[in-house]
């Protein structure tokens, strides 16, 4: 269990969900808590990432940083994706281990289950199919962290925990409309086309796929509570094997009418249509999510609540 003395080595903190993390953790008083900017240490780097840990020695690494982006960027630089993802969680995870760390938390993402997985998508599904293939490069990056971090749990007594979270938004988001997953790239379009006037605005593919959408501070709330818990009661909801868990809302929307919330909440009143010439993704992703309900966890933001948060923010 992590205490307010622990040595925190957060990776990825200025990003939707490091941010989210760093917060809660300031927040909470925690104050050994370091963090590193990309131009001082490039996390593709083995040896430099290797020194920096055996320098600091933390006594807990979170993994929040990775290469991330939407349908379009997963789909176009899949080379880069699964070699900048696969070299940053071996670096770190590895390095963990070198340098004597014990304790570790791994994100991993929903896009690491099959494409046509059974719903809600338990923990237990994992390789049980294909992958979309329009993420499947960051996907299998995902997928070999996952199985990096069983091994090392399995023969050599790492504490770690994978936790699986649904499609995340947030206030410190990617707003890029090509690159930017699916509610920042869509609040990027809706305030332009409303500060340009724009009658229409034209979504990509068929509006059809169901989401599952978090908000980056509830994720942060459940990782906090994975820290705190004690490890019997982790082993007794997960067994022996390695805690793989799964964080979702449980609240789900087809992108369609995503879109439509996202107008209403920025006042955007033209014409949307979808362009069915671009591919949609996974049908429909919704995680079953008791595990993590049994450690005491609940979502506490709604959609509409946390997308005005956001628009308000970005305005």
């Amino acid at each position: 269990m992590i205490t307010k003395n622990s040595k925190i080595y957060l990776a990825g903190h200025t990003g939707l969900v490091g941010s989210a993390i760093f917060r809660k953790l300031k927040s909470n008083g925690y104050k050994k808590i370091y963090t590193i900017s990309h131009k001082k240490l490039d996390l593709k780097n083995q040896s430099k990432v290797y020194k920096y840990l055996n320098k600091i020695k933390p006594d807990f690494i979170f993994i929040a940083a990775a290469k991330v982006g939407g349908i379009y960027s997963n789909s176009n630089y899949k080379a880069e994706f699964i070699h900048d993802n696969l070299s940053i969680q071996l670096n770190l995870i590895q390095g963990a281990y070198q340098s004597g760390v014990k304790n570790l938390i791994f994100l991993g993402s929903s896009c690491v289950y099959p494409r046509m997985s059974k719903q809600p998508i338990k923990e237990k599904y994992l390789l049980s199919g294909n992958l979309e293939e329009t993420n499947d490069a960051y996907a299998i990056a995902k997928i070999a962290g996952i199985k990096l971090c069983e091994a090392l749990y399995e023969n050599h007594n790492l504490d770690i925990v994978c936790l699986m979270p649904t499609n995340i938004y947030g206030i410190n988001d990617n707003f890029d409309k090509f690159s930017g997953h699916v509610i920042p790239a869509l609040i990027a379009k809706f305030l332009e086309a409303k500060k340009k006037n724009s009658r229409q605005i034209k979504l990509l593919g068929t509006g059809k796929p169901i989401r599952e959408f978090l908000f980056s501070p509830d994720l942060a709330r459940a990782i906090y509570i994975t820290l705190k818990v004690n490890k019997k009661k982790l082993i007794n909801i997960c067994g022996n094997k390695l805690p793989i868990i799964n964080v979702g809302s449980g609240e789900s929307v087809s992108i369609s009418n995503l879109s439509k919330i996202i107008a209403k909440i920025t006042k955007y009143k033209g014409k949307i249509y979808f362009d069915r010439n671009f591919p949609d993704g996974t049908p429909k992703k919704n995680l079953n999510s008791s595990k993590i309900k049994k450690l005491g966890w609940t979502p506490f933001t709604k959609l509409k609540e946390g997308i005005s948060i956001v628009v308000n923010k970005k305005k």
